[in-house]
């Protein structure tokens, strides 16, 4: 005897609609409890390269991820996102994630780097890029010698020289010679000291994720922080302002410049299994999940090739 089951195809539409709006939520609670913890730690990474984590509570709960690296240590060097070849005129870069970019190029360290567009982020489904999409940097990118992204007005760029050597140019335009560069819309600190900000600026200055890489004056020390923001009670981020003053009080930086932040804010490392994040990236609002970008910062270290 043939069983019948009325309205059966509709049971299972309902499971499976259920299924899918859940889904966002489920991966955000898994993320929450992967993340890493509350605590501070530091470490050594590689020969010449040291993490540390700091944990505060004040003046909101933060979390700040910090990788510096000595430029004059053996084996130590910058590798910056290539470009897509010649004649493919539809966008300067392919998009692809930190992990993707650490992976794919088997650098030691990295972050990500440039603000780009087109940038889209409506909904865990409705994004874009995607890992592979086109994307443009805003800013000067250099990669091996060649420059594929063109320096923007009132925008700073960091310049890896052929001596293994790196500054920051105000004015966005890199040396003849340089080998590696990336972008950034902000000098935060110059001197040693914060720059302030405008009273505007100073008006919508909020907490915030956030990227940033820091030099001292020789320019062979590089330090590259991470700061995670929008997760409640674990990292609601920092304003800019309080990130400037981190870096020259706690960093005792020469010169830094602000990268990319938001939800493009990611620092990985490499490990025996493959690259392994060490702050927690919010693509989406959902914790741990990382955005393609269009250009990423990595090191070679040590036997790196």
């Amino acid at each position: 005897m043939k069983l019948q089951f009325p309205g059966h195809p509709k049971l299972i539409f309902s499971i499976l609609t259920a299924g899918l709006l859940s889904m966002p939520i489920f991966l955000y609670v898994l993320g929450q409890f992967s993340r890493p913890p509350r605590t501070d730690e530091t470490r050594s990474l590689f020969p010449g390269v040291t993490y540390q984590r700091a944990a505060s509570s004040v003046p909101r709960p933060v979390m700040i991820h910090v990788v510096s690296l000595d430029l004059s240590a053996p084996g130590v060097r910058a590798m910056v996102t290539p470009g897509r070849q010649a004649g493919q005129r539809q966008a300067e870069a392919t998009a692809r994630t930190v992990s993707e970019f650490l992976n794919e190029f088997r650098v030691q360290v990295a972050m990500n780097a440039n603000f780009f567009y087109p940038f889209r982020d409506e909904t865990p489904w409705d994004v874009y890029p995607r890992s592979g999409d086109l994307v443009n940097n805003v800013g000067q990118v250099t990669s091996n010698g060649t420059t594929y992204s063109l320096p923007k007005n009132d925008w700073s760029a960091l310049c890896f020289l052929a001596q293994n050597r790196a500054q920051i140019e105000e004015r966005g335009t890199c040396p003849v010679g340089t080998v590696h560069a990336i972008a950034g819309n902000d000098v935060l600190v110059k001197q040693g000291t914060p720059v302030d900000l405008s009273p505007e600026a100073a008006k919508q200055d909020k907490p915030y994720p956030r990227t940033a890489v820091a030099l001292d004056k020789t320019g062979q020390k590089i330090w590259l922080v991470v700061v995670d923001g929008r997760q409640f009670r674990y990292s609601e981020g920092l304003t800019i302002a309080e990130l400037s003053n981190y870096i020259a009080t706690q960093l005792n930086a020469d010169t830094a410049l602000n990268l990319d932040g938001g939800g493009s804010a990611t620092l990985a490392v490499e490990t025996p299994t493959g690259a392994q994040v060490l702050n927690a990236p919010i693509q989406t609002r959902l914790p741990l999940r990382e955005r393609p970008v269009a250009s990423h910062l990595g090191f070679y270290v040590g036997q790196g090739k």
